[in-house]
Order: C-alpha cells, then sequence, then structure tokens
C-alpha cells in the first residue's frame, strides 16, 4: 500500500507554530481595533442551509464556490462560504432584543471551491465587522475608518495603501441613466467593470461594444473612467442624488482623520446584497499591487429571514491578503516561542528540575522541561532550535538558586525562582 501523502488539501495550509505566530497576530490586531470601536465578538455554526446563499450572494458563489451536500437528514446544507447572511439570520432572530446600533463582530473560517492562487485559498480566515440599525451614512464612515485603524494598527502609512469608495445608487444610476442600459446589459456592464484590472484595455473596449451593441456609448464610459474625483465626473452623472451621500461620506472620513480614501466610479464589488456605499482596500506595493478586503452597506438581507428589515453595513478583511500585506512592506512580526523558560536537566535532577518548573508556572511562567535525559548539548540545541529566550539549569546540586541563560545574548547569571520570576517580568 503507497504511504499516505503529507500535504494538505488542495487550496489549503497547515499552521506550523511559526505560521500560526503571524496568523495570532493578525488576529490579535483585527480584535484590538474593533474592541476599540465597542464591537463584541459572536460564533455561529460551520454549516448553514444552502437556500441562505442562494437568496442572495449571487450564483457563482452557489454554483460554482460552494462546499454543499445533503445531510443525513436529507437537507442541503454548505460549508459557510462567507459570513454576511449568517449574521444578517443571527440578528433577525433576535430583532427585538437586541441594543442598536448592534455592534459585532467574529474572525472564523470559511471554505470555498476556487482555484488557488497567490492570497486566495479555499479554507480561509477572515475577520467580519458589522454594525446594524443605523441608516445614516455615519455607519458607513465608521466601518471604513476602522478598516483604515486596523492597517494603520499594523504599522502601515497612508502611502501603503489605498480604499477606493463607491455607491451602489450612483452605479445604478451609472447604468440605467447615463448608460441607458437595460437590466441585463447593466448586470454585465457591473460585472465588466468588476474586472476590468484583470484584461487588458482593447479587450475591455471590445466586450463593452458588446454589451453596448455598438460603439456609441464609449465615449460617454471613457469619460466615467477617466474621473478621479466627485468633481471630475460627465455634467450629466452630476444630477445623481447618490454623490451627496459620497460626498457627506469623504467629509466624515476627513473628520476622522481618514485621508488614504479615494473616488472610484468603476469599483463594483461582487455580491447581489450591497444597497450603498462600497469601498475595497488596495495594496499599493507592486509586488502585491491588488485588492486587501472590502465591504459595504446592505440593509436589504435581515428582512429575507421573515423579520422587519434593519439597515446593515460591513466589511471581512481576510488573513492570507493581510499576512501578504505585511510580508512585501516588511511588517510581519518575528517569531517568538510562547515559552518564556527551558529547563534544561543535568544528570539525575528531574524530580528536582519539576518542582522548580511548577513553581514557576504557578507564578505565571510559561516553562518547558527536558523529559529524556539527554546529553546537554542536545537539551541546548531543543532550545535554541525552538527559540525559546531563557534556558535554566538545574543539577543535583542546585538548592535554591538556578543558573538562568538569556539565550540571545548569551548572557547568565544565578537566580532563585521569585527572582527567574521578577526578571522575566520586567
Amino acid at each position: 500500500m503507497n504511504p499516505l501523502s503529507t500535504q494538505p488539501y488542495k487550496g489549503t495550509r497547515d499552521y506550523y507554530p511559526e505560521d500560526k505566530f503571524v496568523q495570532n497576530h493578525i488576529f490579535n490586531v483585527w480584535r484590538k481595533v474593533v474592541e476599540r470601536f465597542g464591537y463584541q465578538e459572536y460564533g455561529a455554526p460551520t454549516l448553514e442551509p444552502l437556500d441562505m446563499y442562494a437568496a442572495k450572494s449571487g450564483q457563482e458563489l452557489v454554483n460554482e464556490q460552494t462546499y454543499t451536500f445533503t445531510d443525513r437528514g436529507g437537507r442541503n446544507v454548505a460549508i459557510r462560504p462567507e459570513m454576511t447572511p449568517t449574521i444578517s439570520r443571527m440578528v433577525a432572530a433576535r430583532r427585538q432584543e437586541l441594543a442598536y446600533p448592534a455592534r459585532l463582530y467574529s474572525i472564523a473560517n470559511f471554505m470555498r471551491y476556487e482555484r488557488p492562487q497567490r492570497g486566495r485559498e479555499r479554507e480561509f480566515w477572515q475577520l467580519n465587522v458589522d454594525l446594524f440599525g443605523v441608516d445614516a451614512i455615519t455607519a458607513d464612515a465608521e466601518i471604513i475608518s476602522i478598516a483604515d485603524a486596523i492597517l494603520k494598527e499594523f504599522g502601515a502609512s497612508d502611502g501603503d495603501y489605498v480604499i477606493k469608495v463607491n455607491n451602489r445608487h450612483f452605479i445604478h444610476y451609472t447604468m440605467t441613466q447615463y448608460l441607458g442600459l437595460d437590466e441585463v446589459q447593466s448586470l454585465q456592464m457591473i460585472k465588466l467593470l468588476d474586472r476590468r484590472a484583470k484584461v487588458s484595455n482593447e479587450a475591455f473596449r471590445e466586450q463593452a461594444i458588446l454589451i453596448f451593441g455598438d460603439d456609441s456609448r464609449i465615449e460617454s464610459l471613457e469619460a466615467l473612467l477617466n474621473a478621479q474625483t466627485i468633481d471630475q465626473l460627465p455634467e450629466a452623472l452630476q444630477l445623481s442624488d447618490a454623490l451627496d451621500e459620497l460626498k457627506k461620506l469623504f467629509s466624515l472620513l476627513a473628520a476622522q482623520g481618514v485621508t488614504a480614501v479615494v473616488f472610484d466610479p468603476t469599483l463594483m464589488r461582487g455580491f447581489d446584497y450591497y444597497t450603498g456605499s462600497v469601498f475595497e482596500a488596495f495594496d499599493t506595493h507592486p509586488e502585491n499591487n491588488r485588492s486587501l478586503f472590502g465591504g459595504g452597506r446592505y440593509d436589504g438581507l435581515v428582512g429575507l429571514f421573515g423579520a422587519e428589515p434593519i439597515s446593515a453595513v460591513g466589511m471581512a478583511p481576510g488573513n492570507t491578503m493581510i499576512e501578504n500585506f505585511l510580508a512585501v512592506h516588511d511588517l510581519l512580526p518575528l517569531y517568538r516561542s510562547t515559552t518564556d523558560v527551558y529547563v534544561v536537566v543535568i544528570g539525575d535532577a528531574y524530580e528536582k528540575a519539576a518542582s522548580v518548573a511548577t513553581e514557576l508556572r504557578r507564578a505565571g511562567v510559561n516553562v518547558e522541561i527536558e523529559l529524556s535525559a539527554r546529553k546537554l548539548d542536545k537539551q541546548m540545541k531543543t532550545a535554541l532550535k525552538k527559540r525559546i529566550g531563557y534556558a535554566m539549569f538545574v543539577g543535583a546540586q542546585d538548592d535554591t538558586d538556578y543558573v538562568l541563560k538569556n539565550l540571545e545574548t548569551e548572557t547568565e547569571q544565578r537566580l532563585t525562582a521569585d527572582d527567574i520570576v521578577r526578571h522575566l517580568a520586567s
């Protein structure tokens, strides 16, 4: 029989300690920032009914990317590919009991069956941040402010990223009133604009003409694409009421010190459920010049669960995209072991070593102890390979004080257990 493969399932990752260290760093920053804004953590099932995603997430996600199966009870279920429908269901279930505005977040894993590539995996971890119960544009501004604060907390500067902003009401006005497209053409154009960066200018123009049916509206489309600010939009687009909302949003963000935001009339966002503001954070580094994460307003989703509709704004940064961002900007944390001290046992002194290790653990020190009575040099190699900060030597002759060695500076001192606790705390 052939041996089993040591490789993980395609599109998933094994997280060894050094990988988990980076992931936990990302999770810790996420948690610290969102809780600073008053958000509370929740959890949810990994499995959901398939029809929950079919209702609003878009057919591509359901038909091509969702892991689905029929359970033993004959129900069609899916491994969650995203969290927005789930949190909308949860809010609908306690519509009358929640205190509004409801500020909620989770850090969870998801699965989508898509082609693995840089920054995109079949199993991925996301921060999900959602604000329910505020119709005003202040909610949109808060979510975008959190996105900015998260990137800043990682050590990024404004020049390292840009947050592009648009509005679904403006997009609808652009498609129907400005470009004169019907519903089918509008959907095709939105999808074309959504993948504009992935096709050549010539191919984009050819596909746009196919959607229009002729080239009579190409100049209008190009005028839209060339606008880099709201003021640069064609006069015919200045009539859209959604622009007033966008202008207010930019004013609120400026007041909160968010300066990395720009207006992008071609930003679409893929999911069908967005109803107002949409945004996307992009890495500006030439080695990773791509979307990092995004979000927006989705006011209609809670109403699908039979509850009174409630407004909502959210976003979902992914672990891998953030890790790549940190890597190219040299912002990844240096790995360090969570173990404070490695106890090196000299000769027949395990019981003494175990006793002092227990004393240190009770005082809050993370201690790993040698168990195999190996030679001293092998014990030291283990401590160094695990990148533990200190080694403590315990031999039969030691009574109340022990040699503590800093493995980075290679300095030593003899200390009591209490002294070691105080030294590590300082």
